[in-house]
C-alpha cells in the first residue's frame, strides 16, 4: 500500500483524482495578472501551479497562445488607454504597458518572463501562430500611419497585423517586414494593413489568415506565404451583413463568425457559417446564417471540438429580461457532409449556464473537458464534454474555479518539450 501511494504521488496522482494532463492560464485584467493552474486528468478539477498568479508582464492583458510543444507563451497587453486598464503589478512592457511578453514555460506549469516586445502599430489586442510555431501574428487595432481620431473618413482608420518569426531555441521574436510594400520614402514597410477597427482573428483553410473588423463588419483576408509573408489576394474585403460581429473561429473545413446584432427573429444573434474558397474566399454555407439558441444574447466566442463534430457558442448574456445577466454556451453538432449545424438535443440543459460575462473557451489536451474564462466574476467554468453526443455536463468535483479579477482569455498546453 504504501509502495502504491508512494507512485502515485510521484506521477502527480492522489485518492481523489489522476495525474496532470496539461497545463491552464488564465488572464486577468484588474491586476495584470496570469492565473495558472494543473488540469486534473481523472477528474478535469483546477488546482492552483506553484507560484501563481504571475505578474502579465504590461497592462490590460487580452490574448495569450502557447507555442507548440508548450515551452514558451506569449501575452498580448493592450496598454493602458484614457478610459480602460490600470498601471498596477509589475510592467516590463512599454511606457503604457503595451506589448507581447514572452514567458517560458516550466515543467510544472510555472511562468517566467523573458522578454516584452513592441508591435508596430498600438492598441493590440489578438495574437494568432502558425501551426510549426514558426510565425507569431499580432493584430493592432491602429496602424502606424492610421488616422483614427474623432471625425477621421472611415477610409483613414485601419489596423495591422504585425508578423514576427520565433526562435526555436529560445522563443524570441524577431520582426519581419512586408516585403511586397514600401513607404512613400521607399522604406519597407514594417506591418501588414487590414480594415477598421480588427478585434480578432484566424488561421483557417490551410493557408489564410482572416481578420474580423468591427468597424464595417468584414473579414479582411491574407494568404500565408513563405518566411512568414502575407499576401493579398484579388478580393481584400469580405463583406459578411452582420450587425455586430464579434468573433471568428475554424475546424477542419468551415468558418464561423458570431454576430450579436439582434432581431425579431433572434434575440440572441447569429452564427454565420462559411467555406474557404480560391484566394481565400468565404462562401456561405446553404442555408445561410444560423439563429442561436432562445433565451441567450451577445455570443462573442466559438469553439469547434477536437473531432470537428461540435460547435459551442460562448453568450454573454441572456434574451431573457428577467435575466439579463445570465451567460451561456449553446452547442450544435456539425454535419460531416454539409456543415448544417443543429442544437443538441439536450432537454432542459442546451444552452448551459457558465460563468458571468465569458471571453474564451478552450478543449483540454486530452478532450475530455471544455473550459471558458469569465469576465465579470473571475472564474473559470469547466464541463466534461461527451463525445458521443456532444453534450456538456457538470465535473464531478464541482465545475467553478476563481482565477483572477476580469478574466479575459485562457490557453492551455499538455506538455513542456
Amino acid at each position: 500500500m504504501a509502495l502504491v501511494v508512494s507512485v502515485a504521488m510521484g506521477l502527480g496522482m492522489t485518492a481523489c483524482g489522476g495525474g496532470t494532463v496539461g497545463f491552464m492560464w488564465v488572464l486577468g485584467t484588474q491586476y495584470n495578472q496570469i492565473a495558472g493552474f494543473k488540469i486534473d486528468d481523472y477528474t478535469g478539477n483546477l488546482t492552483d501551479v506553484p507560484h501563481e498568479p504571475f505578474t502579465s508582464g504590461g497592462s490590460n492583458p487580452v490574448s495569450l497562445v502557447v507555442r507548440p510543444g508548450g515551452r514558451y507563451l506569449y501575452v498580448v497587453n493592450e496598454g493602458v488607454t484614457a478610459t480602460s486598464g490600470n498601471n498596477s503589478g509589475t510592467q516590463q512592457c512599454g511606457t503604457n504597458g503595451s506589448g507581447i511578453a514572452e514567458f517560458s514555460v516550466g515543467g510544472d506549469g510555472v511562468l517566467t518572463f523573458q522578454q516584452c516586445f513592441a508591435s508596430q502599430g498600438s492598441t493590440p489586442v489578438w495574437a494568432q501562430m502558425d501551426s510549426t510555431g514558426s510565425y507569431l501574428y499580432v493584430l493592432d487595432q491602429v496602424a502606424p500611419t492610421a488616422d483614427c481620431s474623432t471625425g477621421a473618413p472611415a477610409s483613414g482608420c485601419f489596423g495591422d497585423i504585425t508578423v514576427f518569426s520565433v526562435a526555436n531555441d529560445t522563443g524570441r521574436l524577431t520582426l519581419v517586414p512586408n516585403k511586397q510594400v514600401k513607404n512613400a520614402d521607399g522604406t519597407q514597410l514594417t506591418y501588414f494593413p487590414v480594415g477598421n477597427t480588427p478585434i480578432m482573428m484566424k488561421v483557417a483553410g490551410g493557408g489564410c489568415l482572416f481578420t474580423v473588423d468591427s468597424g464595417d463588419q468584414t473579414v479582411f483576408p491574407y494568404s500565408i506565404g513563405t518566411a512568414g509573408q502575407l499576401t493579398l489576394p484579388t478580393n481584400t474585403t469580405i463583406q459578411t451583413g452582420a450587425g455586430k460581429l464579434t468573433s471568428i473561429n475554424a475546424g477542419s473545413t468551415y468558418v464561423y463568425l458570431t454576430d450579436a446584432a439582434a432581431t425579431s427573429d433572434s434575440p440572441g444573434g447569429y452564427i454565420l457559417p462559411y467555406t474557404v474558397g480560391t484566394g481565400c474566399a468565404l462562401n456561405t454555407l446553404t442555408g445561410g446564417k444560423v439563429a442561436n439558441l432562445p433565451q441567450t444574447a451577445n455570443p462573442v466566442y466559438t469553439l469547434v471540438d477536437s473531432t470537428n463534430k461540435y460547435l459551442y457558442v460562448a453568450n454573454q448574456s441572456s434574451s431573457n429580461s428577467n435575466a439579463p445577466a445570465y451567460s451561456t454556451i449553446s452547442a450544435y453538432t456539425i454535419d460531416g457532409t454539409t456543415g448544417k449545424l443543429q442544437e443538441i438535443p439536450d432537454t432542459g440543459n442546451n444552452p448551459y449556464q457558465v460563468g458571468a460575462g465569458p471571453v474564451c473557451m478552450v478543449e483540454d489536451p486530452s478532450n475530455q473537458y471544455l473550459y471558458t474564462s469569465n469576465n465579470v466574476d473571475g472564474t473559470v467554468t469547466g464541463f466534461n464534454l461527451d463525445k458521443s453526443t456532444g453534450e456538456l455536463s457538470n465535473l464531478r468535483r464541482g465545475s467553478k474555479f476563481t482565477a483572477t479579477g476580469l478574466s479575459t482569455c485562457l490557453a492551455v498546453s499538455g506538455n513542456v518539450n
